[in-house]
């Protein structure tokens, strides 16, 4: 008799590889790198409710090189654009407390398993199931920020050199739920959140059973939905094509035994996003705290980030172990609503084009091999400039709070 799962997939299958990430073009590079200047430049982050403030190192760590790219790719390198929208996107954060939602605040909303992490496809991404059918409550808040939740810690779980997700939704139907589409205001509403704040984070949406109740949902939505985001989209098709059978829920026609236990499943999430989310930030941490760090190099695939080999020799005290870095304040977690999801997150940005590793990768070839990451120097130096005896760094210039409004606007 096989062994019934009840907690989260640590890592995808051996064949399941991502996808080669496209270099930039000439004309690309340059829109991102005026980009990175007037990010590198914000001070503060304009908010309402008593929240606008100096920009904070979780929201630095946030601005990789990566999270750039995503905005530039959605607003079609349109670098005055992007600026606007990923200022707008922090300012979003922080008034909508994304970091602030917490596991417990959105426990009940996942207790009969209405949104569950499970397995990678092919590809490497994490596969996010919605299952609308197992809707518990009724329509509020918390459903939205369930969702919102849920990316963020669909995000903590992405392997190296991924940065996009798989959902799989089921609009099988329940004993207590018969219609599972959710209303079109919230719809909207979700949508919203996806397109505009976690841009060119969906990589594909595989759907089954859509009822025509559903059907006629999803036209309706259509509309608002990003012509690429709709390309992505497969209405019941075989998902073994996508996802490997043993990491494919049985709901979904795979061969993994998964039952969903709320004690068992969601404290084990949350750990297994922790520990993620933690050493991602340590090692942006030991790298300089470089606002448009490689996603790679936090996540380990590569040694040298933005500002070089993590121990660079610079005129600092006795290098610590990068462990003994102080230890960031746990993010809170989130949670949200299936419904809500459903349409929502078949929305999700446009397909990721991965890009590849810019001048950073120049200097894995031609950077000294790095010393471990146990060496990282105590107080990480923000760039890792030649060291010239006893001679004193350049402070980078700092854009006021005014200025930062104008490249904006």
């Amino acid at each position: 008799m096989a062994t019934v799962l009840k907690v989260p997939l640590a890592s995808p299958t051996p064949n399941s590889q991502p996808k080669p990430q496209a270099a930039l073009t000439a004309d690309q590079q340059e829109k991102y790198n005026w980009l990175l200047e007037q990010v590198k430049n914000w001070k503060e982050v304009p908010a309402t409710e008593g929240k606008a403030g100096p920009i904070t190192d979780r929201e630095k760590f946030w601005l990789t090189r990566e999270c750039l790219l995503r905005f530039l790719r959605a607003t079609k390198w349109n670098q005055k654009e992007a600026e606007k929208r990923i200022l707008g996107t922090l300012t979003w954060r922080r008034e909508y407390g994304v970091e602030e939602l917490t596991a417990d605040h959105i426990s009940p909303e996942n207790e009969t398993g209405k949104q569950i992490i499970l397995g990678y496809d092919k590809e490497g991404r994490v596969c996010h199931y919605l299952n609308p059918g197992r809707q518990n409550t009724e329509a509020s808040p918390r459903q939205v920020q369930h969702l919102v939740f849920m990316l963020e810690r669909v995000i903590d779980l992405m392997p190296p050199q991924v940065e996009t997700l798989s959902l799989l939704i089921n609009f099988k139907s329940s004993k207590s739920r018969s219609n599972t589409a959710p209303g079109i205001g919230q719809a909207r509403e979700v949508l919203n959140i996806l397109q505009n704040h976690y841009p060119e984070r969906l990589g594909r949406a595989l759907i089954i059973n859509v009822p025509w109740i559903v059907n006629g949902f999803f036209k309706l939505i259509t509309p608002f939905i990003d012509p690429n985001t709709r390309e992505k989209l497969k209405f019941n098709e075989d998902m073994k094509k996508y996802v490997p059978a043993e990491q494919l829920w049985t709901e979904f026609n795979g061969s993994l035994e998964f039952d969903y236990d709320h004690a068992t499943y969601w404290p084990a999430l949350q750990k297994m996003c922790v520990e993620k989310r933690e050493a991602k930030y340590q090692r942006w941490v030991a790298g300089g705290q470089q606002i448009g760090e490689l996603e790679d190099f936090i996540t380990g695939h590569a040694q040298v980030g933005v500002a070089g080999p993590i121990a660079a020799a610079t005129s600092a005290p006795e290098p610590t172990p990068a462990a003994s870095a102080p230890a960031p304040a746990a993010e809170p977690e989130t949670v949200f609503a299936p419904e809500t999801v459903l349409a929502s997150e078949t929305a999700l940005a446009p397909p990721p084009v991965t890009a590849s590793v810019p001048v950073a990768t120049e200097a894995h070839n031609e950077a000294p091999a790095p010393a471990p990451e146990a060496a990282a120097i105590p107080e990480p130096t923000p760039a890792a400039a030649p060291v010239e005896e006893k001679k004193e760094e350049e402070k980078p210039k700092v854009v006021a709070a005014t200025e930062v409004g104008e490249t904006t606007a």
